[in-house]
């Protein structure tokens, strides 16, 4: 197995525990390929639940920039909802995974 497939199944253990759900493999690897090789750097791989300015990143440049949607106050709601489902005691959020749940959650899987 490749490094980046074993985070992927990584990632697919951590949406089960933490969501309660099974991953859709297909979705999770593209979403996964998306981030490119950030998912290798440590700090980039993870996303701070607590720290404004990163969910401000990840709302411009996943949510509006990648997903095409406009800017709203339910984007950043949207955000929130995925981190506290994911677990304010839990530090290490992994990007593809916050990315996956985000893709989810406003239902635009149609963008991979």
């Amino acid at each position: 197995m490749s490094k980046r497939d074993d985070l992927i199944a990584k990632y697919a253990a951590d949406i089960k525990d933490k969501f309660g759900e099974a991953a859709d493999m297909d979705l999770l690897t593209k979403v996964t390929v998306g981030l490119g090789p950030s998912i290798y750097n440590l700090d980039a791989s993870k996303v701070s639940g607590a720290d404004e300015k990163e969910l401000e990143t990840v709302k411009n440049n996943y949510l509006i920039k990648k997903l095409g949607m406009s800017d709203s106050p339910k984007l950043m709601e949207g955000i929130k909802t995925v981190m506290d489902k994911y677990g304010s005691a839990n530090r290490n959020k992994h990007r593809a995974v916050v990315y996956y749940m985000l893709c989810k959650h406003f239902k635009k899987q149609s963008v991979y």
